[in-house]
């Protein structure tokens, strides 16, 4: 599969801009645009990308989401004097209009299909769109909130009705509700609708009731809303990340959809005075690689806010960067989620539960009600648009440019039998004709003091070769098709230890004892998923998980990997994973792309996969997604069963308080970062 990201971007959507004094709108200018898309262009990756041409949306694309009277209103304001602009401005919230706004507002729309178009006729495999104005607050007869038509909405809308599409997820990421996206859809369950936003208990605009987080959407859409409201400012890196692998990822996965639209509000951002957040722009390059492996791969991100004009750059460049495969970049030192991102967290699972199969586990909701409804009094003046620049936090925030993404020249090297077929880009490495004397006495004396096969020595060094220029990033991950993955899993775990001073991240698929000596000095991390009943553990760096059914049955399985194991390495930051793939793992080829997919999210993407001889067959996907294919999606996910739940909730509760991105709750003693 080479199917490239589109770029859509388009300078007329930069001509329009406040006319009259407005503190509210003031932040939303044409240099958002122009900043992001010269940076694009400045760190190369505008030319690696797909140039999508931009066209006007019909009439019949606006009113598959607006209203007649709305659609008539708003054409008539390129004819308007300023003073009627002014006026029609007034009976909206926090927009402005200009006399070009229409046409630029069209366009944004007709980007957002022109991108969708492109992603479902297989002509790319993602892209993004930048455009003005945004679109997630507009209502059906409403503009709002700087955005005059649902650009989203009516793309989720014109999929269903061009495509057939059956299950389409909208991520809003924006650090404002996506009220008129929600509104469109609270009762339709073809979409879900997932949205994190500044609420601080309704007191952050647009301060609704409906914004919290026991708004679960209407009728048969129940279940298919869900908002995490954040009560207080500061939210950091950890705490977006806890709520994508406890709240969005499991639900999305059951959900299992066709499409994946995000509503990409870059005001979440550090810097940036609306959100007010602490998150660095390079967690955008996470959270949208989380998502490039549901739908197959089919995922269309689509500008929203963003008023900060260092950070909102930094973050798009991120964004796009990694939809065009690079690996992304390690999130160092990842703080606990605070307090208040947990009884978040915990409300809006426990509102969800009797809809998800995957949060039937979640805890009750506090005795404490701690997402205070605070209803606005009538005649009550706007906080937002009323609070003075005095009142405003005026510390300014300074973060350091994320590091340059710099990719290895090969995507993907792999040490095989001389029988077995090399996949299409991809590298073959073989043993060195020359391998350090004191690395080769090892390898014998450790490893094959009892075993005569030079054979073995030949893979055992070609894989150390293999995981050397991993660590120089010559190489981004590999695959090693072994006659022993316990002996090269025991090979590379030693060299790792001895010659570099960093972390290895083991995941090991299938029973089978793990030989490898767990110490608590932090060196190895191991996660098993089998079906065997491992002893009493004590060490926080050995995690086994029992299964009923082992690894066959995906709902447990995916389970254990979005509860556990991704919330450990994102906390634990591996230098190196080491995926191993035991004999007879009975995981099935689509579940174990997935994971491969999800575990090159750490460690710059060095991952090595280790699979037995008798595996050959599984080569060809294993090496696919290596090189940064997506995966294909999982059916439908099924109730996982109560035992497998037990096992996963059992090594959480043994495990949160030393790992604190397993916590889930706010229950007192359980942790999460102070002060904040």
């Amino acid at each position: 599969m080479t199917m490239g990201t589109a770029l859509i971007y388009d300078e007329e959507m930069t001509k329009y801009k406040l006319l009259w004094v407005d503190p509210a709108c003031k932040i939303e200018v044409p240099e958002r645009l122009t900043v992001s898309h010269e940076a694009l262009v400045r760190d190369g990756l505008a030319e690696r990308c797909i140039p999508i041409p931009v066209r006007e949306a019909t009439e019949a694309d606006i009113l598959l989401v607006h209203s007649e009277e709305y659609l008539e209103a708003v054409k008539k304001t390129p004819y308007m004097t300023l003073e009627d602009l002014k006026e029609f401005t007034l009976q909206y919230g926090d927009v402005y209009f200009h006399p070009n706004i229409y046409h630029c507002a069209k366009l944004a729309v007709g980007s957002a299909l022109q991108l969708l178009d492109s992603v479902m006729t297989g002509k790319v495999r993602n892209g993004m769109a930048l455009v003005r104005p945004p679109g997630h607050h507009s209502m059906r007869s409403a503009a709002s909130g700087f955005c005059v038509f649902n650009n989203v909405a009516i793309a989720a809308r014109y999929a269903k009705q061009k495509y057939g599409l059956k299950r389409i997820l909208i991520v809003d990421w924006d650090i404002h509700h996506g009220q008129g996206v929600q509104h469109c859809f609270e009762d339709d369950p073809s979409v879900l609708y997932f949205s994190w936003h500044r609420y601080e208990h309704q007191k952050f605009w647009p301060n609704l009731r409906e914004s919290d987080y026991d708004n679960v959407g209407k009728e048969n859409g129940a279940g298919y809303n869900i908002n995490v409201p954040w009560n207080k400012v500061g939210m950091e890196n950890g705490d977006y990340l806890s709520v994508f692998c406890h709240v969005l990822l499991p639900v999305a996965y059951e959900f299992c959809p066709d499409l994946v639209l995000v509503c990409a509000g870059f005001d979440s951002a550090i810097g940036d005075p609306e959100g007010e957040m602490c998150a660095t722009p390079d967690i955008f390059a996470h959270l949208t690689h989380l998502l490039m492996n549901l739908a197959g791969g089919k995922l269309c991100c689509v500008l929203e806010g963003g008023y900060n004009l260092t950070s909102l750059p930094q973050s798009v460049c991120q964004t796009v960067q990694t939809l065009l495969g690079d690996p992304p970049p390690r999130l160092p030192s990842l703080s606990a989620p605070c307090k208040s991102a947990l009884e978040s967290l915990e409300c809006v699972r426990s509102a969800h539960r009797q809809y998800w199969s995957c949060l039937k586990h979640a805890a009750n909701l506090p005795n404490s009600h701690v997402s205070t409804k605070r209803i606005k009094l009538p005649g009550e003046e706007d906080e937002r648009t009323e609070m003075g620049e005095e009142e405003k936090s005026t510390e300014e925030k300074v973060w350091p440019e994320p590091p340059k993404r710099l990719s290895p020249p090969i995507r993907s090297a792999l040490v095989l039998p001389d029988d077995v077929a090399l996949p299409d880009r991809c590298q073959r490495i073989s043993s060195p004709e020359e391998l350090d004397p004191l690395t080769l006495s090892k390898l014998r004396e450790n490893f094959l003091k009892d075993v005569d096969d030079c054979d073995a020595l030949t893979t055992l060094s070609s894989i150390i070769t293999l995981v050397e220029k991993m660590e120089k990033n010559e190489i981004c991950n590999g695959l090693a098709v072994v006659h022993s993955v316990t002996m090269a899993m025991m090979c590379v775990v030693q060299h790792v230890g001895v010659t570099l001073s960093n972390r290895v991240l083991v995941v090991c698929v299938g029973n089978g004892r793990v030989p490898i000596h767990i110490s608590e000095d932090g060196k190895t991390l191991v996660v098993q998923i089998s079906s065997e009943d491992a002893e009493e553990q004590t060490s926080k760096f050995y995690v086994p998980v029992c299964l009923k059914k082992g690894c066959s049955d995906m709902s447990g399985f995916i389970q254990a990997v979005l509860g556990l194991l991704l919330p450990l390495g994102y906390e634990y930051e591996p230098s190196l994973v080491l995926l191993v793939q035991m004999p007879k793992s009975g995981v099935c080829d689509s579940m174990w792309q997935q994971l491969i997919g999800l575990l090159q999210c750490f460690a710059q993407g060095h991952t090595l996969v280790l699979m037995q001889e008798n595996e050959k067959a599984c080569v060809g996907p294993t090496a696919s997604t290596l090189l940064g294919d997506p995966a294909p999606p999982l059916e439908q996910l099924q109730a996982p069963l109560s035992e497998d739940v037990e096992a996963v909730e059992r090594q959480r509760r043994r495990l949160q308080a030393d790992w604190k991105l397993l916590q889930t709750t706010a229950a007192a003693g359980s942790g999460g970062a102070d002060g904040r």
